[in-house]
């Protein structure tokens, strides 16, 4: 289900629109309008023991290529992933959509996952937060793995600060890999209602060590190739 919108959009509308189970994208990013979404089936990424870290990604997450940062370019990861390329022509990212989640952002509703490459953005992934549900909404590789390496870490994350829900909207085969399965909008809207009456905060409290996290938790569910 969608419908179009024609009301200038604030951070209060959206989130007001998340805890009822909708969310918008643009037909493309030229487009000058956005559509609500609360579609019949929902994507979720489960946040327990049947999340799956295929071995070589694991692999490749142990060799510490990269150095991963939390909301420190939100504006640069939004743009990314709004931005054309090759294996992705075309994306629902608008300048609206740009907009409004940078001033989700600046709220400390909005949050970016950064894999960097030295002094280059080489991937990462973007969502918006409300109580313990976390919605992700796009991602994006510069280089291989980064995107899928930007999710491990946001799923350890999410667990670390007592997330109960992840909500990826549609699945793909990208995400079907990590264990994403569908439920129905009605076991999605239950789940949402509870999970948004929970406090939780998506930060880096001093002290903890993102790496030895995401170590830690890759132990118990990495049993499957």
């Amino acid at each position: 289900m969608s419908s179009r919108r024609s009301l200038h959009l604030t951070p209060a509308i959206l989130l007001q629109a998340y805890a009822a189970g909708i969310f918008p994208m643009a037909e493309n990013a030229n487009s000058h309008e956005l559509r609500w979404f609360d579609p019949p089936l929902r994507a979720i990424i489960p946040l327990d023991s049947r999340f799956h870290v295929p071995s070589r990604l694991r692999r490749t997450i142990r060799k510490h290529k990269y150095t991963v940062r939390l909301n420190t370019s939100f504006s640069e990861v939004i743009r990314s992933c709004a931005a054309a390329r090759p294996e992705r022509p075309i994306t629902w990212i608008n300048d609206e959509i740009i907009r409004l989640y940078i001033k989700l952002h600046h709220l400390g509703h909005a949050h970016s996952v950064e894999i960097w490459d030295g002094h280059h953005l080489a991937g990462g992934l973007y969502g918006a937060s409300l109580g313990g549900a976390f919605f992700g909404e796009s991602m994006f590789s510069l280089k291989p793995d980064t995107s899928k390496i930007a999710l491990v870490y946001l799923v350890a994350l999410l667990r670390h600060c007592g997330f109960v829900l992840l909500d990826t909207q549609f699945q793909t085969d990208h995400l079907a890999r990590f264990g994403t399965f569908e439920i129905t909008r009605a076991h999605y809207h239950h789940l949402l209602a509870g999970a948004i009456e929970k406090k939780a905060s998506l930060t880096l409290s001093p002290g903890i060590d993102w790496d030895r996290l995401v170590y830690s938790f890759l132990q118990p569910v990495t049993h499957r190739s």
